[in-house]
């Protein structure tokens, strides 16, 4: 879903050194990666009022003029650092938007897709959909998706978006515990106790079918 590091790491170096078309490149470059991963994290009733292209403007026109603190620090990659100013705006989105209806930040929706984001975008973001199955082939498979988002909207939060994280963003173990503030293998097990929790609620529907 992100684009390739190593190239990241060309164009952060000659954005470092002033270079404003490498500049631009890095962003654009990123800008889809970025939207997908809005859009996964928009609930429904805020991506009715705000558009994801939107969104990722802001973060894009943030990110540039705070590149120079980013390179100067370096402590995490150039897409987690993009991710968490989209994170952190969705955030303060929520709380406004919500604040706006009179209702209590207490009460706001988890920053995960869940039950919020419809079935037909999430396999749009998700890459699901496939011209080249027949109409027998993609009815089976919508059928296990909708099982298998049915089974995640079911997991606790964080188990929920440690699974969104690795499948659908397809985050690096590595990346997911930087961003997580985890050690490599205290993310690997927090994954494998998710899944491990998919697998029975899957299970569970599987038996009641």
């Amino acid at each position: 879903m992100w684009p390739d590091s190593e190239e990241t790491q060309k164009l952060l170096q000659s954005a470092g050194e002033g270079d404003p078309q490498a500049i631009n490149h890095l962003m654009e470059r990123h800008r889809q990666s970025l939207r997908r991963m809005v859009q996964l994290r928009l609930d429904r009733a805020l991506a009715g009022r705000v558009d994801a292209s939107d969104v990722v403007q802001d973060v894009l026109i943030e990110a540039n003029t705070r590149l120079d603190d980013f390179v100067r620090d370096g402590s995490m990659p150039f897409h987690l650092w993009l991710r968490q100013l989209a994170k952190d705006r969705i955030i303060d989105m929520h709380r406004r938007h919500r604040g706006a209806q009179r209702r209590s930040v207490d009460r706001e929706e988890p920053m995960v897709a869940g039950a919020n984001l419809d079935r037909s975008a999430f396999d749009r973001i998700a890459g699901l959909e496939d011209p080249e199955l027949t109409p027998a082939a993609a009815s089976i498979r919508r059928e296990l998706e909708s099982r298998f988002l049915n089974a995640l909207d079911q997991l606790q939060e964080d188990d929920r978006e440690i699974v969104m994280m690795r499948h659908y963003e397809h985050l690096s173990n590595s990346d997911v515990a930087t961003t997580l503030g985890l050690s490599p293998a205290a993310a690997g097990m927090r994954y494998l106790r998710a899944l491990r929790k998919l697998r029975s609620v899957l299970g569970e529907q599987a038996s009641g079918a």
